[in-house]
């Protein structure tokens, strides 16, 4: 037993001795290993090798009953924010690709976004672990601890300003769907709580209490892992999912970003679009039946409400009983000049538009510019193509089609909120997004949007129909498995039968508020804690 407690001390050691600038280059290359959990590599072990190491940096800077309280909070803080950006620089470098696109105009800012991003994003894995070593000990505890602060901090990371909780640490297990099931209860943010529990927990292996005891925790988390495997799996076995009455046609017409605009190519992308409309049926598709045919995100290369030709030649492609949705962007008029909205469009067999959603959660630097006076002056402009800039949305509502097949409209990013399903008599029957990744190109981005939309579906219950210019195109049903799928640039439709949903979820219910109150509560207990422990120290 000796020789194994020994053996295992090896790997602990290099992290709990490392100072100085060794200490802070293990912990930017722990969170870039991190991110490799994430699509499209899923890579889900090496979480439990990069948190306990984290843990370890942190027990070497925060030694027990020593330091004041702001030392303490400033050490934790410094390695948490070195941490994240690791983290979010290897899982965000992609957004670089998007620079690429109009070359000549924004290259010169890629490297300036590249590096920004995970900048300001490791701000809140900072303000995480230095909450965490606040309250810092030597006890098992401190692995809740931490992972209590890293679930709060992504939940106030996707709400601050106008939030951006791309890549939550719970999202390293998104690539198994049985592991993935635990969002029906907890959400996103209570799978980071999970995740970073689950897998820091092996860091107490090289602590100094008794060895049984250290293997005992360890043990304890091994059992919740397989706990919520077998749940998982259970759920995805027992939930019977069946068709409804609605058919579904996905467009995916791979227009590459660069093409979008050009106006030389306006009608070809136009008359593809129509072409794939109305091309024959494939798949398990039903003559005859109820059919939602899905346009991506800006589908159409021009106003569309300022095309009455264009709503005639739908029409055309259309039937009795056929109706379109589709990304497109639209205008009206303002004080200064058109106001320009990014909108989903339901639009009946007569060409008709039916219901009009605008985007109410824009892409910073992509549809809008933080700080636009200040920043206009250094040459920083928006990457919205021929706009000069979009609207939001005034809120998030649900659509519907002449049927009564309700829907929640997402488009692009807006997939990546966690939110609570409106009631009845606005209760979705599925979610939709549609988006145009074609900005990122074959880089890891558009699988990572893949995965987050998909867990929309998981926490809620509901279908997910995702229609997206280049792909990743899907039908995705209340658990998560995918019913049909295009890849990246693969051009062609998706024609299957709209599943029904799972039922209501506890999370669907219940939202991000269980997941807070057992946060806070463990933070509380830890401030007690350590409250008695430093009066018996005096």
């Amino acid at each position: 037993m000796y020789w194994l407690s020994q053996r295992l001390s090896v790997l602990p050691n290099t992290f709990l001795l490392a100072w100085g600038w060794q200490r802070r280059i293990l912990c930017v290359i722990c969170g870039a290993v991190t991110a490799f959990a994430l699509p499209p590599y899923n890579l889900a072990p090496v979480l439990l090798i990069t948190f306990p190491c984290l843990v370890w940096l942190l027990d070497g800077a925060l030694e027990p009953g020593r330091g004041g309280a702001r030392r303490r909070v400033t050490a934790g803080f410094f390695l948490g924010w070195l941490f994240g950006f690791g983290y979010f620089l290897s899982g965000l470098w992609w957004i670089g690709a998007a620079f690429l696109v109009e070359a000549d105009r924004f290259a010169w800012l890629m490297p300036f976004a590249v590096l920004a991003m995970p900048v300001g994003l490791a701000l809140f894995t900072g303000l995480g672990v230095g909450l965490a070593a606040l309250f810092w000990t030597d006890q098992f505890r401190r692995i809740l601890l931490l992972a209590a602060c890293l679930a709060l901090t992504d939940w106030l990371r996707g709400h601050v300003l106008t939030g951006f909780p791309w890549n939550a640490f719970g999202y390293g297990i998104s690539g198994s769907l049985p592991l993935s099931q635990t969002a029906s209860l907890v959400g996103i943010y209570g799978l980071t709580f999970l995740v970073v529990a689950i897998s820091g927990m092996p860091a107490v292996l090289a602590d100094s209490r008794p060895f049984r005891s250290r293997v005992a925790a360890t043990a304890s988390a091994a059992a919740a892992l397989a706990a919520i495997f077998v749940f998982g799996v259970v759920r995805i076995w027992s939930l019977e999912t069946q068709d409804t009455a609605l058919d579904i046609r996905i467009v995916q017409p791979s227009v590459e970003q660069k093409d979008k605009w050009r106006p030389e190519l306006k009608e070809e992308i136009f008359q593809t679009l129509l072409d794939m409309t109305e091309a024959p049926l494939g798949g398990n598709a039903r003559v005859g039946q109820q059919r939602l045919v899905i346009w991506p995100e800006s589908a159409v290369p021009f106003l569309l409400s300022l095309e009455p030709g264009a709503l005639f030649r739908i029409s055309k492609v259309l039937n009795e009983k056929t109706e379109l949705v589709t990304g497109a962007n639209r205008a009206e008029p303002g004080p200064d000049g058109p106001l320009y909205f990014n909108s989903v469009y339901v639009l009946g067999p007569d060409g008709a538009a039916r219901g009009i959603y605008d985007k109410v959660r824009l892409v910073p630097f992509g549809e809008y510019l933080p700080l636009e006076n200040v920043l206009d002056r250094f040459g920083i402009t928006k990457l919205t193509g021929p706009f000069s800039g979009f609207e939001a949305g005034y809120q998030r509502r649900v659509l519907s089609t002449s049927e009564g097949f309700s829907f929640l409209p997402m488009i692009c990013y807006e997939a990546i909120f966690p939110a609570p399903v409106p009631d009845k008599p606005q209760s979705p029957v599925f979610l939709l997004n549609v988006t145009n990744d074609a900005w990122f190109g074959r880089t890891p981005g558009p699988s990572q949007h893949f995965a987050q939309a998909r867990m929309r579906a998981i926490e809620t219950g509901l279908p997910l129909i995702r229609a997206a210019n280049t792909g990743i195109s899907a039908v995705v049903d209340g658990k998560g498995e995918v019913a049909g799928a295009l890849g990246m640039f693969e051009k062609g439709v998706i024609d299957t039968r709209l599943p029904q949903g799972t039922g209501n979820t506890i999370y669907g219910n219940s939202g991000d508020v269980p997941m807070l109150v057992v946060a806070f509560f463990l933070v509380f207990l830890a401030s007690i804690s350590k409250y008695n422990l430093s009066s018996r120290i005096n």
